[in-house]
């Protein structure tokens, strides 16, 4: 896979957002292979091949309601019509005989539709003695029937391939009969953290020590997302280590997600790595946060070059690594980012030339919806992220806002 390049020097410093996110998901194609899986194994995978109807959803017409299987044709225009109950039809246990002229049949929500009925009266409107029961006026032909077919077509595609499993989406291949079904095989990502500063929890932290929670915040993200997870742990800023680390987590994933090490620091040797060993396409973007994130290939697998910053983590994570994470698992078409307009209820100045995420928290009240910032808005301040519901977007050309001002968001559900 051929990585494009930008240019990032004199002529251009920064690489805009959306170019970048463009050129990522342009570059990338499914990765190959598939397995077969039962249905209850498949939530959160991805269909490779497309789910076929193979008989009509429902089989047969069958009522809506509970009530009265009757022929409309022999409901009266004006005053109730008496007629006949002949028999009962459940669900599972159909009326074996026919409806004739001034009959009827108890019915039960979903069961088969009586041959000579074609319309369904609810119970509610209907008055019964002993088995003659008694329809009132305004009924129509056809009423109250679910038809054959009407959820799905024998030979319809029920779901596409490239649809990711969630909860109905398991019913519905269930409701088909289907036991098992074939599926993308799980994205192998290799997950590191790399700098001197950096200490796995579970001992003490030695001077200018932080804890690693860069490696915990992407194990999250990526479990959600049903991948399969490489932890290569964290990795000192030595060139030696850095590229064993590296080479391993090439030969062993098909991603290779890092955070630290991508900034111009005489000690980021990610970059240089990138480029000896693989493809560098950019590494800084005009973005805030995550200005330094690089993107490229190292042997046969694409790698992320995060910020070490763990807001900037999330940040450049979900706005560029899911979804490139998502194609590559065959997912399509990529579900559309959720962003809205909604007042602000802060005022800040901006300098442009850069997209930047806020962090914020929504609130109703009877103009709508608005949102505040939460808290200290740095870069390194994760407790933001968990305190917040949404991303507050605002454009590069974005100098100032001013409480009152229409600003976009995007809500962390669905997203994060």
């Amino acid at each position: 896979m051929t990585i494009p390049s930008f240019e990032t020097g004199s002529g251009r410093s920064l690489l805009p957002v959306a170019e970048a996110r463009t050129a990522i998901l342009n570059g990338l194609q499914p990765i190959p292979g598939w397995e077969r899986v039962a249905v209850r194994n498949a939530l959160g995978r991805v269909l490779a091949d497309d789910i076929v109807a193979p008989y009509n959803v429902p089989a047969h017409d069958n009522s809506a309601m509970d009530g009265y299987a009757v022929r409309a044709q022999d409901l009266a225009d004006s005053g109730e019509t008496a007629l006949n109950l002949v028999g009962t039809a459940f669900a599972g246990r159909p009326f074996s005989g026919v409806v004739g002229a001034g009959q009827a049949v108890r019915i039960m929500t979903g069961a088969s539709i009586p041959q000579g009925a074609d319309t369904v009266v609810v119970q509610e409107v209907t008055r019964r003695d002993q088995d003659i029961v008694f329809i009132p006026t305004g009924q129509k032909k056809g009423q109250n029937l679910r038809h054959a077919g009407e959820d799905l077509a024998e030979g319809a595609v029920a779901l596409a391939a490239g649809r990711r499993c969630g909860p109905a989406e398991l019913g519905l291949i269930a409701s088909l009969g289907i036991a098992e079904v074939a599926v993308h095989r799980r994205l192998r990502v290799a997950i590191l953290s790399t700098g001197d500063e950096i200490a796995s929890i579970g001992r003490p932290l030695g001077p200018g020590e932080v804890y690693d929670s860069n490696r915990y915040t992407l194990f999250g993200a990526l479990s959600r997302l049903g991948c399969e997870l490489l932890d290569m742990g964290v990795v000192p800023d030595r060139p030696e280590a850095l590229e064993t680390a590296f080479r391993d987590a090439s030969e062993a994933a098909d991603v290779v997600i890092t955070s630290g090490g991508v900034s111009v620091g005489e000690a980021d040797f990610i970059r240089e790595m990138m480029s000896r060993l693989g493809e560098v396409a950019f590494w800084k973007l005009a973005i805030k946060p995550g200005r330094p994130m690089a993107y490229g290939r190292i042997g046969n697998a694409i790698l992320f070059g995060l910020p070490g910053n763990p807001v900037a983590v999330m940040v450049t994570f979900y706005q560029f690594v899911q979804d490139a994470l998502l194609k590559l698992m065959g997912v399509r078409p990529l579900p559309p980012a959720d962003e809205f307009p909604v007042r602000a209820r802060f005022a800040m100045r901006k300098q442009p030339g850069r997209v930047e995420y806020l962090r914020g928290k929504l609130q109703r009240d009877a103009d709508g919806l608005s949102v505040a910032l939460v808290g200290a808005q740095g870069s390194g301040v994760l407790r933001s992220m968990s305190e917040a519901d949404c991303f507050v977007v605002l454009p590069e050309d974005c100098t100032a806002v001013q409480a009152g001002d229409m600003v976009r968001i995007q809500p962390f559900h669905g997203l994060v």
